[in-house]
């Protein structure tokens, strides 16, 4: 017993050695990757249905809900729910990180660079908006590339489902995906639709924080840790940023998959003519099509990504964001007068 409990306190000890050498950015990364990566999986089966009613695959676009969940498992099984995730973590994983942890970074920053500025809504919007943009530049290959392979619809052939188009295959994973992309367009052909993914992101992103930061602080004290109220402070916040900024998302998917649509539909070139020209030739509503199952995503992925990261901040000792603020503008000031001297 006793070289058991010695055993564990060993091990406790290397943890806490581990944990009090990690930088506060580590923590921040760490924490924001794996609130994203274990959001992103919850909800990827109704993302992938989101994505084939926003890019208009006619056999899905008239099933409605229910329909398209029903041809997805008699057409592609369980599996099929799940095509394209692969890319999606991969991409959420580094994406999530960077947003959670710029974010922090940025909030910071902001405090350090105008000591005046108030500790309210409106930081919390700035570094949201920021860290949206941060993120996406370095991430958006990656969903652009989750984007292709969940538009792809590939069905056993010895099943005959009428109302299917036909059976296709164009790519054959994340990396065969990539490159033929690169061939076909380069640098600009993985950042196709970036505009509109820059454009939405900022206001939803800084939305997103500022509401979940903003409902936060009407929490009475006692009930600040607890999950369910975080959990719901997250759903309003993901469910009030999207809709904002839906039709930009839904701009920005059609992008991504145009070369794979038929060749007579109208060229979607810049955010604006691109907005026109699918309420012209789609109806408006398709500028919200799929936004009652992002409603569905959205509440339990924002929430669950703010749950967890907050969870995960706790379990890594990271200090609150006021708490670390100080302590970094503190530190900033202590040092100045020091280097100076020298």
């Amino acid at each position: 017993m006793g070289i058991k409990r010695g055993a564990e306190e060993g091990k406790a000890m290397v943890v806490d050695d581990v944990l009090d050498s990690m930088p506060l950015f580590a923590k921040e990364l760490l924490a924001g990757g794996t609130a994203g990566g274990f959001a992103k999986t919850v909800v990827a089966p109704l993302e992938r249905v989101k994505i084939l009613f926003q890019t208009r695959r006619a056999e899905f676009h008239s099933s409605g809900l229910v329909g398209s969940v029903s041809r997805i498992a008699k057409t592609e099984g369980f599996l099929g729910f799940y095509r394209g995730n692969g890319a999606s973590v991969a991409r959420i994983i580094p994406y999530a990180a960077l947003h959670y942890m710029s974010y922090e970074e940025y909030r910071r920053w902001i405090m350090l660079t105008f000591p005046d500025v108030s500790k309210g809504p409106t930081l919390d919007l700035m570094a949201g908006s920021l860290s949206g943009g941060t993120a996406v530049l370095f991430t958006y290959p990656l969903d652009l590339i989750r984007t292709k392979l969940a538009y792809q619809v590939v069905s056993p052939e010895k099943l005959n489902v009428s109302g299917m188009v036909h059976n296709e295959q164009v790519y054959r994973g994340i990396q065969d995906c990539f490159a033929k992309t690169y061939r076909e367009g380069g640098i600009r052909g993985l950042y196709r639709g970036v505009a509109p993914t820059l454009v939405g992101i900022f206001p939803y992103a800084g939305l997103k924080f500022y509401f979940y930061e903003e409902m936060k602080r009407h929490v009475p004290e006692e009930y600040k840790k607890s999950i369910m109220v975080k959990l719901t402070c997250g759903s309003i916040a993901g469910l009030l940023g999207q809709t904002f900024t839906y039709p930009l998302e839904v701009v920005r998917r059609q992008m991504q998959v145009q070369t794979l649509l038929a060749s007579d539909n109208a060229e979607l070139k810049g955010i604006m003519k691109s907005l026109v020209v699918i309420a012209r030739n789609q109806g408006w509503k398709q500028l919200f099509s799929g936004l009652s199952i992002n409603y569905i995503k959205v509440v339990p992925s924002v929430a669950i990504g703010f749950t967890v990261y907050d969870t995960m901040k706790s379990y890594l000792r990271v200090p609150s964001r006021d708490d670390a603020a100080v302590e970094v503008v503190t530190n900033k000031r202590i040092s100045q007068p020091s280097s100076q001297t020298q």
